[in-house]
């Protein structure tokens, strides 16, 4: 099956950033105002944002006391003390209160950030470009192990299940496997309904967090003096370079920190504002106090300190309630992943993909089957390789830190050339956030040999793939273009030598609409005809997250035979061009869509050894290209209205 090279279907990967940033505002629902009550909207923000965090109880405070000795009071203040100061510079100060201030028009996310300090920086930079490369494979990394370790965590509870606990240890993998497997599979079907419930689940299960906290902070009063950060200091000095490996094992409390500034678009700032420092920092860090007043009242039950937590009147209802927990938890890391994909795809960083939409009424539920897929099979196999919640629990550090350092490192670009302050200060407010993720994504580091390699792998295979597909798609379009006659050199040929008009309208795909299309010179070479109304059509993503109506199409008249017509999209809206057409109407070009024929230019691409890349990188971009969406089910045009003609090139 032959690829088509993105430059002759219309689309655009995205365009040239403007250094002001200046733009409509966004009709997105961003903002959070208009949109209910704030009370409603941070109910429903705990259930998406924070429902990665919400599960780090069950597994942080046990690894992070893993490699201590019996758990010594010291060692346990001193985990406590680091865990309590992460959650308040990670989550509170580096995301709640300072980047969710670098919003791209009410959005936030890796993407959205490198958007913005492109568009910021007034030019487009490999650096930034990069950057935002690997803050997306990480993240696709970091979609793959939260479902797996967070449902694993979850059912690992049936191991200390009073009565049953031998007999059902032996089923903890493949009830975990049986539980994500029907997790993905209800994909296709769509979220929506089952969304509604997320909020409250959440928030109750936040309240059992805070409850089992009370319930045993009174088996040592004295674990209050773990929210001192002289005992988290203390504890470092003390342990050398142990300390600093333990440390890793502490990151794993703020798991789950980015989705706070990566759905801020969904929700707004002030209801994911409030959750947090209202309800769910409060819930966490009673329950982080009971865990170590447990540990310092009973040390055996390190061990497995969430579940000895549990009385056993109620184990197996909150047994239930973690595993739903779990299960939302990587419901919002799947959805995040679908949606990056529409965002890396609208920027062309990724080939085509099959979108579907979930829902009539809500913008956000999408389908992406490929992805899925490679998800499903990904936490698979991190489960056979990675039996254990504990095993897991290296590679998640790596990828979650990774992450993180890459979002301090974009927001560099955002305080200097956006806010426009001096190099020495942006320097010095980010100087800070960096100190704390290398420190934290070094001690995860440490832990390649036990299983940290993987989201590195799973990363850079992402990275590759993006890398080599902008590549191979620069160096076809620069191609492209070298090969092709400008527009007005054809309209000066048609001009001396008019071909036989059809009476009916013809519209074009072209990336590059100064340029005659493949599509419209092959009509003329070999069928020697031309439409009456002949429409060159450019579908452009701009940097910005969505496009206002007013905005999304503009008309240019070349002469009485040809019109170039544009269609904006923002990076995380689904191009329809059918439905974009219907707003030409109202500025005056008016056809019929069922009597109008659409004209691709599809190119089968073989590689070329020694040319641009190396023959893998070309063969690579070949596959990608060859198992593409189709551009007719891409941009929603009617199978029956489109013609395609092809030729071969080489990369």
């Amino acid at each position: 099956m032959a690829g088509t090279v993105p430059g002759e279907n219309g689309a655009s990967p995205a365009a040239s950033p403007t250094p002001d940033g200046a733009s409509e505002h966004s009709t997105s629902h961003g903002s959070g105002h208009g949109r209910g009550p704030l009370l409603a909207l941070t109910v429903g923000a705990i259930g998406v944002v924070f429902g990665d965090i919400g599960t780090s109880p069950l597994y942080a405070m046990r690894e992070s006391l893993a490699r201590t000795s019996g758990a010594p009071e010291m060692a346990v203040l001193g985990v406590l003390s680091l865990i309590f100061w992460a959650l308040i510079l990670v989550v509170t100060v580096k995301y709640v209160i300072f980047l969710m201030r670098a919003d791209n028009k009410g959005e936030g996310g890796t993407l959205s950030l490198m958007s913005l300090a492109q568009r910021a920086l007034g030019r487009r930079s490999t650096l930034i470009f990069f950057l935002g490369l690997c803050g997306a494979a990480l993240f696709y990394a970091d979609g793959v192990l939260t479902p797996a370790v967070s449902v694993l965590s979850a059912v690992e509870g049936l191991r200390e299940a009073p009565g049953v606990g031998r007999i059902l240890t032996p089923f903890v993998l493949p009830i975990t496997a049986g539980i994500l497997i029907a997790l993905f599979m209800v994909q296709s079907r769509g979220t929506a309904g089952l969304a509604k419930a997320f909020g409250p689940i959440t928030a109750v299960w936040f309240l059992i967090l805070a409850g089992l906290g009370i319930m045993h902070i009174f088996d040592d009063v004295s674990i209050l003096r773990g929210i001192s950060p002289h005992y988290g200091i203390l504890f470092l000095i003390d342990n050398g370079f142990l300390g600093f490996i333990i440390l890793g094992s502490v990151f794993l409390a703020v798991t789950g920190a980015e989705a706070l500034y990566t759905d801020m678009g969904h929700f707004g700032k002030a209801p994911i504002r409030a959750g947090w420092l209202v309800f769910v920092l409060p819930c966490l860090m009673l329950n982080y106090l009971g865990q170590g007043a447990l540990a310092l009242s009973h040390p055996a039950a390190v061990e497995n300190l969430f579940w000895m937590m549990v009385p056993q009147a109620a184990y197996w209802p909150i047994l239930i309630m973690a595993t739903l927990a779990t299960i939302i938890a990587s419901q919002a890391v799947i959805t995040g992943a679908f949606s990056i994909t529409q965002q890396a795809v609208q920027l062309g960083l990724l080939p085509r993909m099959n979108i579907r939409r979930t829902s009539e009424t809500q913008a956000g539920q999408i389908f992406v089957p490929s992805v899925n897929m490679m998800m499903l099979a990904g936490v698979l196999l991190l489960l056979a390789m990675f039996p254990t919640s504990s095993q897991l629990a290296a590679p998640y550090g790596v990828a979650v830190t990774g992450a993180m350092f890459v979002d301090s490192l974009l927001a560099f670009f955002i305080v200097r050339y956006m806010w426009k302050r001096s190099l020495l200060v942006s320097i010095l407010a980010l100087t800070p956030f960096l100190i704390i993720d290398i420190a934290f994504f070094g001690s995860n580091l440490m832990k390649i040999p036990d299983g940290a390699w993987a989201p590195l792998a799973i990363g850079g295979a992402i990275v590759m793939v993006m890398w080599t597909w902008t590549r191979g798609t620069r160096l076809l379009t620069d191609k492209a273009r070298k090969d092709s006659l400008p527009m007005a050199d054809l309209i000066e040929m048609l001009g001396a030598r008019p071909p036989y008009r059809r009476p009916a309208t013809a519209i074009f795909l072209t990336s590059d609409p100064d340029v005659a299309p493949v599509a419209l010179m092959h009509n003329l070479k070999h069928n020697k005809v031309l439409h009456e109304k002949n429409i060159i059509l450019t579908v452009r993503t701009q940097d910005r997250p969505r496009v206002s109506k007013e905005k999304r199409v503009e008309i240019e008249i070349i002469n009485d035979d040809f019109k170039r017509l544009t269609i904006n999209y923002g990076f995380m809206e689904s191009p329809n061009v059918p439905k974009a057409l219907g707003l030409c109407r109202k500025q005056g070009l008016k056809f019929d869509i069922m009597s109008t024929s659409f004209f691709l230019g599809r190119r089968s691409v073989a590689p070329a050894p020694g040319k641009n890349m190396p023959h893998w990188q070309d063969k690579l971009y070949v596959f990608l290209m060859r198992n593409a969406a189709n551009p007719t089910d891409f941009f929603h045009i009617p199978a029956g209205r489109v013609v395609e003609m092809g030729t071969q090139v080489t990369v």
